[in-house]
């Protein structure tokens, strides 16, 4: 009896462990089949289940993924998939490079150019003899006809001066001065030797006088009106010299540290696509576009001919000459919201990504200002490959916050 008891004990301990044994490699399998794949969607990576089914976004049936147990910014390929994804690498170094950039700017007139016509004594403008903006105006040409009271006191006084040359003693002699003293007045208020020279051959003083353009150019702003009173100093007309006008061009601000005050430019122009015309850069802004990022260049370019207008669309050619750094692919840098990163070879087909800092961007090429170990190698085409079959595998984005 006591043999049969110590039999059943036995079988139940035994029926217990193989119970315990089956259970844990059952529990083991499904682990492993947990950890080795799982199911996405091509459309929507972001999506991540355990078993296979519809995609309950786009509704595409899922896609089984091995899980790829490789750091958070590693992943590794199959040579099929670098060779198909056209994935190659090159050892970068310093390089000098002849970078060329191109900017579309626009032609606007040369406020250096500019002159306004302002009246130099206070009064009425009685007429305007240009009244419409484009309008050209040359030297010497009549503007306006302006009533001035004070004016015509300063010819009172010199006509009455001049009368009174004649007289005998000191009446003569401070009748000179007086007539110094008016007439210096009156050259002050803008009128001519030649209208001055007028006065004394009057019978009658006039409050009008016609004043005349000391310039020529084209009329830009038209400021005041015909029977408006203006005070000393007011201006009248603007005009504009088109001999010489502004290309004003915006740059990246990673380029422009490049660009010098007297650096050559070769400019070229929409409306007259065979014509080209050499200038220097005339001014950089110190300040940036905090919107754009971008900052404005300019350039003086000559226009003797006039068939240049201020509007016209212009295109600046800069070229810096040995611009010595890291230079690799433009499309070797992908570009994300929060971050700039490129793919280096951690090992044979094991590839990682690096956030970096770029600077000059031209001829297809960009600068790389971070350090850079210079026995990895760097992804320079199929960047773009490698980050698509990482976010597919891994349903985030490489540098998901992450800041430059």
């Amino acid at each position: 009896m006591k043999a049969l008891i110590n039999i059943s004990i036995l079988f139940i301990l035994f029926t217990i462990v193989i119970a315990c044994n089956t259970k844990n490699k059952e529990d083991h399998g499904k682990h492993a089949t947990k950890e080795s794949v799982y199911y996405t969607c091509a459309m929507d990576p972001q999506i991540r289940v355990s078993k296979p089914g519809k995609c309950p976004i786009c509704h595409m049936d899922l896609t089984p993924i091995k899980n790829d147990d490789s750091a958070a910014n590693e992943i590794a390929l199959s040579e099929q998939q670098i060779k198909l994804g056209n994935i190659t690498m090159q050892t970068i170094a310093e390089s000098g490079n002849s970078l060329e950039e191109t900017y579309t700017g626009v032609l606007t007139i040369n406020q250096e150019k500019v002159k306004t016509i302002s009246s130099r004594a206070m009064g009425r403008i009685e007429k305007l003899y240009f009244k419409t903006t484009g309008d050209y105006i040359r030297k010497n040409e009549a503007v306006y006809h302006l009533y001035s009271e004070d004016i015509a006191i300063a010819k009172q006084d010199y006509f009455t001066a001049y009368k009174q040359l004649a007289m005998p003693g000191d009446f003569g002699k401070n009748a000179k001065t007086m007539l110094n003293a008016a007439k210096q007045k009156l050259l002050f208020f803008g009128l001519s030797n030649t209208q001055i020279e007028s006065i004394k051959a009057s019978n009658k003083i006039s409050p009008y006088t016609t004043f005349y353009s000391t310039f020529s150019g084209y009329v830009t702003e038209i400021i005041a009106t015909e029977g408006s009173y203006i005070m000393e100093g007011s201006g009248i007309l603007k005009l504009a010299d088109l001999n010489s006008l502004w290309l004003e061009a915006q740059l990246n601000v990673n380029y422009v540290k490049g660009v010098k005050i007297g650096q050559n430019a070769k400019i070229s122009f929409t409306d007259y696509p065979d014509k080209t015309i050499n200038a220097k850069v005339s001014f950089i802004n110190p300040e940036i576009n905090p919107d754009t990022r971008l900052l404005l260049i300019r350039m003086e370019v000559p226009n003797p001919n006039l068939f240049l207008k201020p509007g016209m669309q212009a295109m600046t050619k800069l070229t810096q000459p040995n611009v010595k750094g890291l230079f690799i692919p433009t499309d070797a840098v992908i570009r994300e919201e929060h971050a700039t990163y490129i793919w280096i070879e951690k090992r044979h087909g094991v590839f990682e990504n690096l956030m970096v800092e770029t600077g000059i961007e031209a001829n297809g090429m960009i600068e790389i200002k971070s350090e850079m170990d210079p026995t990895k190698k760097v992804v320079i085409t199929g960047a773009y490959a490698i980050n698509s079959e990482y976010k597919f595998r891994k349903g985030s984005d490489p540098m998901e916050g992450m800041k430059m």
